[in-house]
């Protein structure tokens, strides 16, 4: 329905901006609240909200229910509580009310949609497989949970999403690439004509409901599925300084991108691209140049220390004791003289379930020349239970961690430490998922603000 006015509630969330920019390109009009706006630093605005008020989305404060002035559709994430402002004045107005996930595969639903799910790694693959298609000539749709360099035309667009770049004569012949999903169940809204399964493990859910959760997706598609659940792992692999390489149907493909896991996340991209059409030597070529994620083990830049020494700085998305793990280890190898992390939990439930956990991956993965610096857990509000705090995880820490362990009061306090630590270590590292401060950190570390 051409024209159709929206509203987004947290429109400044990665999934919601996402879909709001497909939405703009669907030519449908957008509006969007967001609890951020008025309450936070206009530094901490995410650059995607910042594009979408550029492409003239109105924007404004989370309880702001005059937002729903002639809006013909609500859409809403899980996370938005049934005693929102908005949501009451909609059952009220009888204004239709759709998940995110309802209204994404809507926006879908012209094209061949390629689904990727899993528990880690789903945003990488996505990525990855937009390079790849792109490179293979076949000019997808991409809706992202994560901004890839020059996507956004100059920060004019939601990074996270790419554009086609030419009209074809019947869109059904078109590819979309979306990550989809598993935190609330919604990847189940979505019936692909193929996907790909990263990997799953016990993070929103314990491992059984997950894996249960994935075997209805996958009944779901209609078409080819790469499964990680099925065993199996890439042929010859060689990691390299900040890039690994593997072997495929005779083809050597090279990811410029560090650690194990970029491999297995390759690979998967590989394996499903060829499977849908793509040509393996345009698809090695396409990878061998691959840009990185944001907030991906992102090298945001470097910082010199008072002797004039350089010491990167990267930006990581992990939040859950399986990315996490990834990350440390992949950057211990490129860190062999140690690095200092800032990480902040993302919410109170997850740390409530992975405090047994993280407290044993962080004993292992921080080795000695380490420091991790953790921050309190991101509230964003609302009616969580907030019986568990960051200090629970120091005190299983405490003592009995190879590295140092520090609580840091917020993000200030944060870049005075990190700033401190930085003549001792080879690499500062800010890390965590929903905060939009842990990259404008990273961002004035590396002297970009």
């Amino acid at each position: 329905m051409k024209g159709r006015k929206n509203l987004l509630i947290g429109i400044g969330g990665v999934g919601m901006s996402a879909l709001a920019q497909i939405l703009l390109d669907k030519g449908e009009s957008v509006a969007g609240v967001d609890r951020m706006i008025g309450t936070v630093d206009e530094s901490a605005i995410p650059p995607s909200v910042k594009a979408l008020k550029a492409q003239g989305v109105p924007v404004s404060g989370d309880g702001d229910a005059s937002a729903a002035d002639g809006i013909e559709r609500i859409v809403i994430s899980t996370a938005i509580e049934s005693d929102h402002p908005i949501l009451l004045r909609a059952a009220k107005e009888n204004i239709p009310v759709v998940h995110r996930s309802e209204a994404l595969a809507q926006a879908l639903g012209a094209h061949r949609l390629l689904a990727v799910a899993g528990t880690c790694g789903k945003s990488t693959v996505t990525a990855i497989l937009g390079h790849i298609l792109e490179g293979c000539g076949f000019d997808p749709v991409v809706v992202n949970g994560a901004a890839i360099p020059g996507w956004d035309f100059g920060d004019s667009r939601v990074g996270s999403v790419r554009k086609p770049s030419n009209p074809l004569p019947d869109e059904s012949l078109r590819w979309a690439v979306a990550e989809v999903d598993e935190s609330d169940k919604s990847l189940t809204a979505f019936k692909p004509d193929a996907a790909v399964i990263t990997n799953a493990s016990a993070d929103h859910f314990g491992i059984e409901e997950t894996l249960e959760l994935f075997d209805v997706f996958k009944k779901n598609v209609l078409g080819p599925v790469d499964d990680g659940r099925d065993g199996g792992s890439p042929q010859e692999i060689e990691l390299g300084k900040w890039s690994g390489s593997f072997v495929e149907n005779g083809i050597r493909y090279t990811i410029p991108q560090p650690g194990i896991h970029n491999v297995y996340n390759a690979w998967h991209a590989v394996k499903i691209a060829t499977a849908i059409g793509a040509d393996g030597e345009l698809a090695q070529k396409a990878l061998a140049t691959f840009p990185g994620v944001a907030r991906r083990m992102q090298k945001v830049g470097e910082l010199a220390d008072g002797s004039g020494r350089k010491v990167a700085v990267v930006d990581d998305y992990a939040h859950n004791t399986e990315k996490l793990h990834a990350m440390w280890q992949a950057l211990s190898s490129e860190f062999p003289g140690g690095f200092a992390a800032v990480w902040r939990p993302h919410g109170y439930a997850p740390l409530r379930k992975m405090l047994e956990p993280l407290a044993e991956m962080f004993k292992s993965a921080v080795r000695e020349q380490d420091t991790l610096f953790i921050l309190p857990v991101y509230d964003a509000g609302g009616s969580a239970n907030r019986d568990i705090k960051s200090d629970a995880l120091i005190e299983k820490l405490s003592g009995s961690c190879k590295g140092t362990v520090k609580a840091v009061a917020d993000l200030d306090e944060a870049e005075k430490q990190m700033r401190e630590t930085a003549s001792s270590v080879e690499a500062l590292v800010t890390v965590g998922a929903r905060d939009p401060g842990l990259c404008v950190l990273a961002k004035k570390l590396a002297g970009k603000i």
